[in-house]
C-alpha cells in the first residue's frame, strides 16, 4: 500500500482524493498496489465528514513521516508550495503537483532535487487540465523533434471569447456571466491578461526543447480589449478569435507568445469552443497531432493528478527521466514573429483605401454597415514592419494578429 498526503482540500485536492476512493479497483488493477490518503493538509477542520481524522495543519508532519512516499500538492500559489514542495523531494517522496505557477517559476530546480533524490517531480495536471499532454511530449513523442506547440490553453478566457463570438456579448458581459458560473475568480487577471496561458506555454516549450524557459520572457497580451465589433467583422470573414499559446521551435531561433489571435473555419483549433483546450503539436516526422478535452474543472484536473500518483507507484525508487535541463532557452523577440493582421480604420473604406494601401500594400477590405470604419487584412509581415506601416496611418482602432 501507498500512502500519500494530499496539501490543499479545495476543488482540486478534493477531486484527487474522490478518484483515489471511486477507482480505487482501477488503480489497483493497473499498478498492482492501493493508495491510500493518510493526511490531508488544510487550514480548515471538516468536521463530521469521512476525511475529518486525516486533516493536519503542520506540514512537518507530513515531512517526517517515512509511511508517506508521496505527497499531492494542489494548494497553488508559490507560497508556501514551493517550500513544502522542495521540503517533501529532499525528504525522498515523489511529488504531483496541479500549480503551474510554480513549475513554471521552480521546475528547473524541483526536477533536480527529484532526480538527486530519486524521486519523481511530477505535472501533468499544471497545462490542460484532464488533457494529457505532459507525459506524451516526453513518452509518446519522445523521438520527435517538436517544432511547433499552439494550443488554446485557458477555459475561462476561452469561454469568453465563445460567448462574444456566438451570442453578440460584450467582454464584459461574457466576463460576468463566467464569474457567475464559477469559471472565472473575482479577480481574472491572471486569466483575462494571458498570464495563465503564458506559464503552461513556458512549460511546454521547455519540455520541447530540453531547456528551461523563463515565462517572463514570453511576449503576453490578454484578451481585454477583444470587443464585440470585432467579432462582427469575425462573422463577416468567417474567422473568430481564440487566445492563443504558442511556440515555435526551429534552427533560427524560438519564438514564443501569448496573444489573441484571428483564424479561419480551417484552423484545427477553430471548433474549441467554451471551457474545452485543445493544443497543436507539431514534429518533424509525426507532422500535427492535436489534444483536445477539458482544461479544467475538479475531476477532469484531478485525474491528471491521479495519473500522476500511478506513474510513482509504477517507479518506486526510480526516477523518471522527463522536463529540461538548466540552460536557458533565449527566447526570441516578438518584432521578428510573422503574421497577417487584421486592421479597423477610422472612416469611409470609399474614402481611405488609397491610404491603407500605401500603409500596408495590398489589402483585403471587409465593412459593416452603419459604421464609420473599415477593416483590413494585410499580407503576411513581421511584427516589427507592421509597426512601422501602422505608423504611416492615422486612426487605426483595433489590430489582430492573424493566421488565416
Amino acid at each position: 500500500m501507498m500512502n500519500v498526503a494530499v496539501m490543499g482540500y479545495g476543488t482540486i485536492g478534493s477531486g484527487v482524493v474522490e478518484i483515489l476512493e471511486e477507482n480505487k479497483d482501477i488503480i489497483a488493477r493497473q499498478t498492482g498496489d492501493t493508495v491510500n490518503v493518510k493526511y490531508i493538509l488544510d487550514l480548515r477542520e471538516f468536521p463530521g465528514t469521512p476525511i475529518e481524522k486525516k486533516i493536519v495543519h503542520d506540514f512537518s508532519v507530513i515531512e517526517k513521516d517515512p509511511e508517506v512516499s508521496m505527497v499531492i500538492e494542489t494548494m497553488g500559489g508559490l507560497n508556501p508550495a514551493y517550500p513544502f514542495v522542495k521540503a517533501s523531494l529532499q525528504a525522498g517522496k515523489h511529488v504531483a503537483t496541479s500549480n503551474k505557477a510554480l513549475v513554471a517559476a521552480y521546475g528547473t530546480e524541483l526536477l533536480k532535487i527529484a532526480e538527486e533524490n530519486h524521486v519523481n517531480f511530477l505535472f501533468e495536471a499544471s497545462v490542460g487540465g484532464g488533457i494529457p499532454i505532459i507525459r506524451p511530449l516526453y513518452t509518446s513523442l519522445a523521438g520527435e523533434k517538436i517544432e511547433e506547440i499552439t494550443g488554446i490553453l485557458n477555459g475561462t478566457t476561452n469561454y469568453i471569447l465563445t460567448k462574444m463570438d456566438k451570442a453578440g456579448e460584450t467582454f464584459e458581459e461574457a466576463l460576468s456571466k463566467a464569474q457567475e458560473l464559477g469559471y472565472a475568480e473575482r479577480n481574472p487577471e491572471a486569466d483575462v491578461e494571458g498570464h495563465d496561458t503564458c506559464r503552461k506555454i513556458a512549460i511546454l516549450t521547455a519540455l520541447a526543447s530540453g531547456h528551461e524557459v523563463n515565462y517572463e520572457h514570453i511576449y503576453t497580451e490578454g484578451i481585454t480589449n477583444i470587443t464585440d465589433v470585432d467579432f462582427r467583422y469575425a462573422d463577416a470573414l468567417g474567422t473568430s478569435v481564440k487566445l492563443f499559446g504558442s511556440s515555435r521551435i526551429s534552427d533560427q531561433g524560438v519564438h514564443a507568445f501569448v496573444a489573441p489571435v484571428m483564424i479561419g473555419k480551417d484552423h484545427p483549433l477553430y471548433s474549441v469552443n467554451d471551457v474545452y483546450n485543445g493544443i497543436l503539436v507539431k514534429g518533424n516526422m509525426l507532422g500535427t497531432s492535436m489534444f483536445y478535452g477539458s482544461g479544467a474543472g475538479k475531476l477532469p484536473t484531478a485525474s491528471a493528478v491521479v495519473a500522476d500518483i500511478i506513474e510513482a507507484l509504477k517507479n518506486p525508487g526510480h526516477h523518471v527521466k522527463m522536463g529540461w535541463d538548466g540552460n536557458r532557452l533565449n527566447i526570441s523577440a516578438m518584432d521578428s514573429v510573422s503574421f497577417r493582421y487584421f486592421v479597423r480604420i477610422k472612416g469611409i473604406a470609399a474614402k481611405r483605401l488609397a491610404e491603407a494601401e500605401a500603409a500596408f500594400g495590398k489589402v483585403e477590405v471587409t465593412e459593416l454597415d452603419h459604421m464609420d470604419e473599415f477593416a483590413v487584412m494585410t499580407e503576411v509581415m513581421t511584427e516589427e514592419e507592421y509597426h512601422l506601416r501602422a505608423k504611416k496611418l492615422p486612426g487605426i482602432r483595433q489590430r489582430i494578429r492573424a493566421e488565416i
